[in-house]
């Protein structure tokens, strides 16, 4: 059967790409520590403010057009974070010129190791289709009603396994954060990335309803093969 044309579903992928790679690329170079009166002291990765757009995209894709739309964009994500570290990792091993000064510069900002790299990428991964997999089931089980609730808790899950995985794999018996800071660092990413998604709240529904209509599309995973390695519909 011939799908039919989609308005805005390639510039959401672009989208949604952009920032996956952004966020990661240029993120997680900085650690930032700010004092709250409710929670305390958090210590966080910079990118954690921007990465989990990526989740609203990713929300806002299984919503409108499916799990098999929202996984063909995942694993797009997928390769073009594969393709910056990679990028990212000849650059800074190539030998400097003697007259550029500034290689331990640029090895801080985008010299991340093999092992960041590899963790972020299984984080991603592990965590966009726990998402996008919660937020299907859930829209069946509601019959489309309760939006909100079915981006937080997706969010909540997928944040939530992509953080576990990611800082423990990247930082643990490091010397950028110490082991036994590690769970503060994993619980303050997760209140921060669930934060952005309540936040965007408002912003996830205007958008939804505006592709629903332009798109004339409401997909719902009655029948869909739900295996994360299919890429074609």
């Amino acid at each position: 059967m011939q799908q039919k044309p989609r308005k805005y579903y390639d510039l959401i992928m672009a989208a949604f790409v952009t920032v996956l790679v952004c966020s990661n690329l240029i993120g997680p170079a900085k650690v930032t520590q700010i004092d709250t009166a409710l929670l305390g002291t958090l210590t966080f990765g910079a990118g954690v403010l921007f990465f989990p757009i990526s989740f609203i995209f990713g929300d806002i894709l299984t919503e409108v057009y499916g799990y098999s739309a929202s996984r063909r964009v995942i694993w797009a994500g997928f390769a073009g974070l594969a393709f910056a570290s990679l990028m990212a990792w000849m650059i800074v091993a190539l030998p400097p010129a003697p007259f550029w000064q500034h290689q331990e510069v640029y090895e801080i900002a985008f010299g991340s190791t093999w092992r960041i790299s590899l963790a972020g990428l299984i984080a991603f991964a592990i965590g966009e289709f726990t998402n996008s997999l919660i937020m299907a089931k859930m829209k069946i089980w509601a019959k489309g009603k309760h939006l909100w609730q079915r981006t937080i808790t997706s969010t909540i899950f997928g944040e939530a396994v992509d953080t576990v995985i990611f800082v423990p794999l990247a930082f643990w018996n490091t010397n950028i954060i110490p082991n036994d800071k590690i769970p503060l660092v994993i619980g303050a990413q997760i209140i921060a990335k669930i934060a952005v998604e309540v936040a965007f709240t408002p912003a996830v529904y205007k958008i939804v309803a505006f592709l629903k209509k332009a798109e004339n599309e409401d997909y719902y995973d009655h029948k869909t093969d739900f295996n994360p390695f299919k890429i074609a519909d």
